[in-house]
């Protein structure tokens, strides 16, 4: 009887060929996704940087254009005058009353406007066309002019997007970018500053922006919510004056 021996034969060494060409090719696929992954990453390291850039771009812009105001303000008073900063192109509406009552025109230009409920706000473009608008509309919204901050606060804390006819929250600068990328607005900052500035692309930017839902304020509207601001309500134009308004319903 001949001795066992735990030398393999070479019929069992050889490996079948078609393991050999599946561990190839699960190699093959391996490095591919690893190459994929490395190069999403660098993708990612770079789009990071331009965003960081473009963010440092806009906080100069916009402490210079703080700094000018203060210098004109400077100057006028030494010349015993007033500085009178231009009006701004951008304005904030919250609709603050229902529809009971109400005729088609104003009805149809709230629907335009997107203030389907109370409490919505939406951020409309200045022109002739919005002023005679919003005069028809008066006895349903308030309205004014929405600083920076307030931007800011607005698009960071309640900001959604309308993707796909979908409400989606601005979790990720990625929903931005595929919504708005062809316009050069890839990032929550590009977004801010087109609609602070009333940019190019305002129009697509405030149209991608679902309308703000907001609360009541706090503490409450006025006792005579719905008398104009001017004889102490709530309704029309307060102008700056709508930030303060704003901070209480965000």
């Amino acid at each position: 009887m001949a001795p066992a021996t735990s030398v393999p034969t070479s019929n069992q060494v050889l490996v079948p060929e078609t393991l050999l060409k599946k561990r190839k090719s699960q190699e093959k696929a391996r490095a591919e996704r690893n190459a994929t992954i490395e190069k999403k990453k660098a993708a990612n390291k770079e789009k990071r940087g331009v965003i960081f850039k473009r963010a440092e771009k806009y906080i100069t812009e916009y402490r210079d254009a703080e700094r000018e105001k203060i210098r004109l303000t400077r100057v006028a008073k030494e010349n015993d005058s007033a500085y009178v900063p231009a009006e701004s192109n951008l304005i904030f509406v919250i609709r603050i009353k229902g529809i009971n009552k109400i005729a088609p025109k104003p009805r149809k230009i709230l629907q335009l406007l997107r203030l389907l409920q109370i409490n919505n706000g939406v951020f409309i473009k200045v022109t002739k066309a919005t002023v005679e608008m919003l005069k028809i509309v008066e006895p349903w919204v308030a309205y004014g002019y929405p600083n920076l901050k307030t931007v800011k606060e607005l698009v960071y804390k309640r900001g959604y997007g309308k993707v796909n006819k979908q409400r989606v929250a601005l979790t990720d600068n990625s929903i931005i970018e595929e919504n708005l990328g062809k316009y050069g607005i890839v990032c929550m900052e590009d977004l801010i500053h087109e609609v602070y500035t009333v940019g190019p692309n305002f129009k697509q930017a405030s149209n991608f922006l679902w309308p703000f839902k907001l609360s009541n304020p706090t503490g409450g509207f006025r006792p005579r919510k719905f008398k104009h601001f001017i004889e102490g309500g709530d309704l029309g134009n307060r102008e700056d004056k709508i930030n303060a308004l704003i901070r209480q319903m965000n």
